[in-house]
């Protein structure tokens, strides 16, 4: 399998097809690549070369005990493409992945990035806070982390339904994506899923965005029962210097996967633009 090797000794998995321009993926929590196979297979059949990595911990990445944090997520993801070396690169990243990308760009620059997509993103904070009170509480995380304590086999099983808003009327989404989460969510290492609950909940990334200045596209549905719209895209579109939101009426978080041609085309159009 193609990896790469951090500075740490953790072997990190990627994926590389296509030729052309790079749109780089990072997926969210607990997935692994594999949930962008329908992005990269559509953009690399029309002309783009693209690029996915399994965070550390995650599918096919080795599992150290440390650096489950978001510096270290950029740093894994800086690694990929220096070691590619690419350039005039598209950065597309779903929830936490989308954490990982902006906290690359404030942490990396943007020397080698030429767009950004944040799809469902975390950022700026998801956690509610005296300064965030729009945010999600506490408690809503710690439940999380009993879920996988207690029995993380049921609790994927039973968190792919709000995913993909399986739990709403009239939804259409099939039994096979959500089986398809459930795997990808239990190749995740034990100590990698718990220690990502805090990063992706606590980690505040607005100053990450005050420092992206390439265009960014920023697409979330409003029916996002994972990452609420109003504490995360309409904040961060706010606060990027050149960013476009485009909402998904009824969309669950997962729309890449519930609107993928919709997701498809509008990502295709942004990234030839």
């Amino acid at each position: 399998m193609p990896t790469i090797t951090t500075q740490d000794g953790t072997e990190i998995f990627y994926k590389d097809w296509g030729m052309g321009q790079p749109v780089v993926f990072s997926h969210g929590w607990p997935l692994n690549a594999d949930a962008w196979d329908d992005q990269m297979f559509f953009m690399a059949s029309n002309g783009f070369r693209t690029v996915a990595h399994d965070r550390r911990g995650h599918g096919r990445s080795s599992q150290p005990w440390n650096g489950n944090d978001m510096d270290t997520y950029a740093d894994d993801l800086a690694a990929v493409i220096d070691a590619l070396d690419l350039h005039d690169v598209v950065l597309v990243g779903h929830s936490t992945g989308g954490g990982e990308v902006t906290r690359y760009m404030g942490r990396h620059g943007t020397s080698r990035v030429r767009k950004a997509v944040l799809v469902g993103a975390i950022p700026p904070l998801m956690l509610k806070t005296a300064a965030n009170p729009g945010g999600t509480p506490i408690d809503a995380f710690d439940a999380i982390r009993a879920g996988l304590t207690a029995d993380r086999s049921q609790f994927y099983k039973d968190l792919s339904a709000p995913f993909y808003g399986a739990n709403r009327k009239g939804s259409t989404v099939s039994q096979g994506v959500r089986d398809a989460f459930w795997l990808w969510s239990m190749q995740v290492g034990f100590k990698a899923a718990y220690d990502c609950v805090r990063v992706f909940s606590e980690t505040d990334l607005t100053k990450d965005l005050e420092r992206i200045d390439v265009p960014t596209l920023i697409v979330q549905g409003d029916d996002d029962q994972i990452v609420p719209i109003d504490d995360s895209g309409r904040l961060s579109v706010k606060i990027v210097k050149d960013a476009e939101l485009k909402v998904y009426p009824g969309a669950p978080h997962g729309l890449f996967q519930t609107h993928k041609d919709q997701f498809n085309a509008d990502l295709l159009a942004f990234v030839k633009r």
